[in-house]
């Protein structure tokens, strides 16, 4: 009996122990992030459940703009370090349309690319819009977006601080992830 003790020591002692080569950033399930350009800082759920990340936007509007399909919308953010309320009316090309089904029923998003900061590097992401109003964050990282981020760790949060200028390393869309 003593080996296995012993066993499941080394087992748990492995799974516990760093990487040493993996020098990838460490978010938490919960960080504050920033909206480019605008600067505006809010907090973002990570969620792993879901693939498209999401952003909170209001007046959906989707038109034709010289041929190609744009998005019409509204942003009503807090920012989270100043505590003032930002009203931002924004016209983005839609770079596609996402379908999801879950227990509310099936919902069809349009899906815009938008730039964050994260712990220090900007990522440009898919953000299929809807209206969280209802909800507790008005962003949510998907899986799509916390692949490019590095390590989630689901017991902590705020581990990183949205510290983003001019010099700050840019990640790319990768449209090969569709």
């Amino acid at each position: 009996m003593a080996w296995v003790n012993r066993w499941w020591g080394v087992v748990a002692l492995f799974l516990a122990a760093p990487l040493a080569a993996d020098e990838r950033p460490v978010f938490g399930w919960v960080e504050k992030a920033t909206l480019e350009p605008w600067d505006i800082e809010v907090k973002a759920k990570l969620d792993s459940g879901a693939l498209t990340s999401s952003l909170d936007a209001r007046e959906i509007e989707t038109f034709t703009r010289d041929g190609e399909r744009w998005v019409r919308f509204r942003l009503d953010l807090e920012d989270e370090a100043s505590g003032e309320m930002v009203s931002e009316y924004l016209e983005l090309p839609r770079y596609r349309r996402v379908r999801l089904r879950g227990a509310g029923g099936e919902d069809s998003r349009p899906v815009v690319l938008l730039d964050i900061c994260l712990g220090g590097t900007v990522y440009e992401e898919q953000f299929s819009l809807r209206d969280r109003g209802d909800m507790l964050y008005p962003l949510l990282l998907g899986r799509r977006t916390i692949g490019h981020l590095g390590l989630l760790d689901v017991t902590e949060t705020f581990l990183t601080d949205p510290e983003c200028d001019a010099d700050s390393p840019r990640v790319p869309h990768d449209p090969g992830e569709e």
